[in-house]
């Protein structure tokens, strides 16, 4: 099923950074939410939809496993997403290697394609470049995002226009301060200050669900920080682009979620051929500034261990020798190594061409 969700007022969703009412940054929020999060919210709601009993951790762990082995759930996502003329369209990050295309800012274009780089080069690079580049070294406006077929086209080499992130969204401060419970009373010096998500009429996250079964065609369910509100309700997608299969001679890979390598920017060693059958060579990538992504243990009572990930809307380049194509065990056919069933690593492929 795919899930849309709205916002009933605004939304919480607290980087990795921990945080509470005495800490002396401001709590600010991730958009979209990161799948991890996401996967919390469907299977506590699970729970809830099945009448489980929340008190008993058995059937809580027979219905919706653990944080660690979700069983059976597959999620993809969640995507930004606005309803346009009855249908339900995505949206994604800019990509990292877009630059702006003329005098119009909100225009955007890819860098010129990596010309062969040498050996010596790639082995010295201490992060992933992008290499070869003709263009002015401009970068496209900050905070863009493009639908589903302007990233496409954009992906091909076409040059499209983004829209900026305050037409889908806006970010809202809340003050607040810290309370003593046992006392009810508020704490000295506990001044603290949150950034809330607030979507734009017919915006909201698009989930796709595999594995539980009995939702309602629609409800509202607890999400995020303050345990806020969304309505939810099942629609019709379009489905995630299979990938080609085989894979172009040159081909790009588009994240569409952060993903986890245990190299950092890379697989543990680059070693890319765990992803993909066949010789298959990474030449260039272009990157943001990565993402840390712990959380709470809510049955724990504690903060995950923060690891860091590469951004959605990176970008890698890569050259096949022979035919390529992508490991057909692949769960979710995302490039992860961590994450992959939850939504994790969500990629999209096009051909490349060189200069």
């Amino acid at each position: 099923m795919h899930l849309f969700l709205e916002a009933v007022d605004v939304w919480l969703f607290r980087d990795g950074r921990p945080f509470d009412a005495l800490s002396d940054h401001r709590a600010q929020s991730l958009f979209p939410p990161y799948p991890s999060v996401v996967q919390g919210v469907i299977r506590s709601h699970h729970l809830v939809v099945q009448g489980v009993d929340l008190r008993d951790r058995q059937a809580i762990a027979r219905a919706v496993g653990t944080a660690e082995d979700v069983r059976q759930l597959r999620l993809r996502g969640p995507f930004l997403a606005r309803r346009e003329g009855g249908q339900i369209v995505r949206y994604f990050p800019q990509p990292a290697d877009a630059v702006t295309a003329g005098e119009d800012k909100w225009a955007l274009k890819p860098a010129s394609a990596p010309q062969a780089p040498p050996a010596a080069v790639l082995a010295s690079a201490p992060t992933p470049l992008l290499l070869g580049l003709q263009d002015r070294p401009s970068k496209g406006e900050a905070g863009l995002w493009l639908d589903e077929p302007d990233l496409r086209a954009y992906l091909r080499g076409d040059t499209v226009a983004g829209v900026p992130s305050e037409a889908l969204f806006c970010r809202e401060s809340r003050m607040g301060i810290g309370r003593d419970t046992g006392l009810r009373t508020t704490l000295e010096g506990a001044l603290y200050e949150t950034e809330c998500i607030r979507p734009q009429h017919h915006v909201g996250l698009l989930v796709e669900v595999e594995g539980y079964a009995g939702w309602p065609a629609r409800g509202v369910l607890r999400i995020g920080g303050e345990g806020r509100g969304a309505w939810f309700e099942q629609v019709a997608a379009p489905a995630w682009p299979a990938p080609p299969d085989p894979l172009p001679a040159r081909f790009k890979v588009y994240f569409a979620t952060p993903t986890w390598f245990a190299g950092g920017w890379q697989p543990d060693g680059g070693d890319w051929g765990r992803f993909f059958e066949g010789r298959v060579e990474r030449v260039a990538a272009a990157l943001p500034r990565y993402e840390s992504v712990g959380g709470f243990d809510l049955a724990s009572q504690r903060h995950k261990p923060a690891r860091r990930y590469v951004p959605a809307g990176s970008v890698y380049y890569f050259e096949a020798s022979g035919q390529a194509r992508l490991r057909p065990g692949l769960a979710q056919r995302a490039l992860a190594e961590a994450g992959a069933e939850i939504g994790f690593g969500q990629i999209l492929i096009e051909e490349w061409t060189r200069v």
